[in-house]
């Protein structure tokens, strides 16, 4: 297991490796989750926690004051441990002592239960962001489900171009703006503000953040322009 991680595997006590005093290890945790998690914390706790079962005292191991580690390494020497709080530990299957030697001690785990009925939800209309239009993210916000990025290109990947419309326009943000065909510029109420023109000024339907990122461009003085085919071919 990886702090905090998911539980790989349930074994019989008699499998599980033990060490030289005949301990079994309720959890073994997996290494690789301590650099991504960055829970240097845990590993301080159990080297002074093994310490401290030994001298039968508590220890204060936060960032802000307390026993050093120097100090409880130190305390392990004195009761015959390894300085670096690891143990031989032997394998319960073959009776042959692990390849290294093993973190081993006492640490505070907890279990994280995660249940379905504070999870599940639904919606078929609900609030949307003012800025984008879109439905709100999340179960505490009564908001949609998410398709993203990923879940968008197994749908391009398996040609799902109706339902990818529909999730990420229709259902979505889907807004009617006017498109001059001769500049593809973008027109208000049915007229071109850069051509004076109403003459070549044509209806579509794009998803709202997609006419708001034209506008952002524009800000930019970044002119993006649409090609119509009518106008173009």
């Amino acid at each position: 297991m990886s702090p905090p991680g998911v539980c790989g595997l349930i074994v019989p006590q008699e499998d599980m490796p033990f060490c030289d005093s005949g301990i079994c290890p309720d959890i073994i945790m997996n290494p690789h989750g301590f650099p991504s998690r960055m829970t240097v914390g845990k590993l301080i706790e159990l080297l002074a926690g093994k310490a401290g079962v030994l001298d039968g005292r508590f220890h204060y191991g936060t960032a802000f004051g307390g026993s050093k580690v120097k100090d409880v390494c130190e305390d392990l020497v004195r009761h015959g441990y390894n300085y670096l709080g690891k143990d031989y530990v032997t394998s319960g299957i073959t009776g042959e002592p692990l390849e290294a030697y093993i973190y081993f001690g006492p640490v505070y785990y907890q279990k994280l239960k995660h249940m379905v009925l504070d999870k599940m939800h639904a919606r078929a209309r609900g609030p949307r962001a003012v800025l984008t239009r879109q439905p709100t993210e999340g179960r505490s916000r009564d908001g949609g489900l998410r398709l993203g990025e990923m879940e968008r290109d197994c749908l391009i990947g398996y040609g799902a171009s109706m339902l990818l419309l529909e999730r990420l326009m229709i259902s979505s943000d889907a807004f009617e703006v006017d498109v001059c065909g001769q500049c593809g510029l973008l027109g208000y109420s049915g007229w071109c503000h850069y051509c004076k023109s109403s003459c070549h000024v044509s209806s579509l339907r794009i998803p709202y953040a997609c006419k708001l990122l034209f506008q952002e461009l524009q800000s930019m003085n970044i002119i993006p322009r649409l090609k119509l085919s009518k106008y173009n071919e």
